[in-house]
């Protein structure tokens, strides 16, 4: 297939089916929710309770496209125990 080729096979939103549509709005603001909630968590947090440095997983947070996975990673990686007292 020729570069030409996989131009003009594009698809524009206006091709997609509703139902597509649809799944990719819904992706779309899981995965805002997700980095709001992940940056929020960040900012709110001590540098003492988080894996890595803080600017690290807020730059890698806010920055990749990663269909949920980078604030997943946050929540699950990214966040030492807490000990309750």
């Amino acid at each position: 297939m020729y570069a030409e080729d996989a131009m003009t096979a594009r698809r524009h939103w206006s091709d997609l089916s509703e139902r597509t549509r649809k799944l990719l709005l819904a992706a779309a603001i899981a995965e805002g929710i997700l980095k709001i909630a992940a940056l929020i968590d960040i900012k709110r947090r001590p540098a003492s309770q988080i894996r890595g440095r803080k600017w690290m997983w807020a730059a890698v947070v806010a920055v990749a496209n990663s269909a949920g996975a980078v604030p997943m990673s946050y929540f699950v990686f990214g966040r030492r125990g807490q000990s309750h007292s």
